[in-house]
């Protein structure tokens, strides 16, 4: 089948492409790029006033599959991502049983092959996720693994982190680092300071995470090994990110949505979807978190979707599970409340939303290009939804986001030939 995409303004951050084209698609491949395209066919997608962009690529989601299928599946992210315009997403490997033995990465991958998008799984740093004793990294690697982490929990030890950053040398794929001192942080439910002691709950201190922070980057500096931070969200954090970079670490960090727009004052409403680890912190870290992605210190923006049963969830706020979903809403609530705001351009967007992603896993993809097989989303920039638990493909409906009216609406996405979201509804 033939796409013709006429009169789109395409953004491509691989290229620096930002203008008016035409994209025409022909058995699965992009072949032309153009202004005023004549050519005939199958299915033309008339898309003045729209955008174009490669299309996003995650590189932090749970997808719970497999033990907690009743959360979320493979086949249920997959569509929440084509809902919020993802075309990869990469998973976390904190299952259960998790993801430490090649039978496990080869699962994942099986059940990825209903899925509409590309789904990607990392394996964990230890075996069990226990931090006692390394999963074998190099088997798990050559079995599909594209990164390893035992996100969700730290690698409290550090001559394993150690081990586990050299061994990540020679197969060319990053560790991915939850920084949180547990010793500082157990039993803590949000950021700790005065609005902590105010509302009566156990705070877990900015230092959890930059002592980690800290550490780990010391680690890759002295291995000389790719460190990627999850869910930076502290000033502190980012200035050592920064002063890493300035020396030459070989280091990348991602940033959430949430950490960018709410801050620990959403907590006021004892809202459990607000609860989630690391905790929303101060305005005055979201400020540094929004400047450090302005300025290349936070390379990439990923959703940490983390699904819950509403009765899980819904509990206590000390009871609550961390974390919240992302998939549906992340793209919406950059382009409502950081490039509306004029923190980011679309085109930086775009690189930190699928060009930067692809670039720290070696991926074939996060950019627009003739000649090869297209992962285009296409959104409409004046256009505006509400986020219910109707309009959202999760699973699970785990957002403090409910209500929040968003601008930029996902209308297609297209891999190849394939429409998998056509005028905002999944092809299911």
């Amino acid at each position: 089948m033939s796409i013709l995409i006429k009169g789109a303004r395409v953004i491509d951050a691989y290229s620096g492409l930002d203008g008016i084209r035409d994209i025409l698609i022909e058995k699965g491949k992009l072949v032309k790029l153009e202004k005023n395209i004549k050519e005939k066919a199958d299915k033309i997608i008339h898309a003045q006033g729209k955008v174009v962009i490669p299309g996003l690529i995650d590189l932090h989601a749970h997808l719970r599959e497999p033990g907690r299928e009743d959360e979320e599946t493979i086949l249920s992210g997959s569509w929440a991502g084509v809902h919020g315009g993802y075309t990869v997403i990469c998973c976390m490997p904190n299952t259960q049983p998790p993801i430490d033995h090649p039978g496990m990465v080869n699962y994942v991958k099986e059940q990825a092959k209903s899925s509409p998008i590309i789904i990607l799984p990392y394996a964990t740093i230890s075996k069990n996720r226990e931090g006692k004793e390394l999963a074998e990294l190099g088997l798990l690697r050559e079995t599909g693994a594209v990164g390893f982490s035992d996100d969700g929990s730290p690698v409290m030890d550090a001559l394993l982190m150690r081990r586990a950053l050299e061994y990540s040398l020679m197969l060319n794929a990053p560790i991915i680092s939850h920084c949180e001192d547990l010793n500082l942080s157990r039993g803590g439910v949000m950021n700790e300071g005065e609005l902590s002691t105010i509302l009566g709950l156990k705070g877990i201190p900015a230092e959890a995470e930059e002592i980690m922070v800290e550490r780990d980057l010391k680690l890759a500096q002295l291995t000389g090994a790719h460190l990627h931070i999850a869910h930076v969200s502290t000033k502190g954090s980012v200035d050592l990110i920064r002063e890493a970079k300035e020396k030459g670490v070989k280091v990348t960090c991602e940033v959430t949505p949430h950490h960018l727009i709410l801050t620990e004052e959403a907590l006021l409403s004892f809202n459990p979807h607000t609860k989630v680890n690391p905790p929303l912190r101060r305005k005055e870290d979201v400020e540094t978190l929004q400047q450090a992605l302005k300025e290349g210190v936070i390379d990439v923006i990923a959703t940490d979707h983390a699904p819950h049963l509403a009765t899980e969830k819904e509990k206590e706020i000390e009871e609550a599970p961390f974390g919240m979903i992302g998939l549906d809403t992340c793209f919406s609530l950059i382009f409502t409340y950081i490039v509306e705001k004029g923190i980011l351009s679309l085109k930086e967007v775009v690189e930190k939303m699928s060009l930067n992603p692809a670039k720290i896993l070696n991926l074939p993809w996060g950019r627009i290009k003739v000649g090869e097989v297209p992962h285009l989303t296409i959104f409409d920039p004046e256009a505006t939804w509400i986020v219910k638990e109707d309009t959202l493909y999760s699973k699970s409906k785990n957002t403090p986001f409910l209500g929040w009216e968003l601008k930029g609406k996902i209308e297609w996405v297209i891999i190849g030939e394939r429409i998998l979201m056509e005028r905002g509804k999944c092809l299911l």
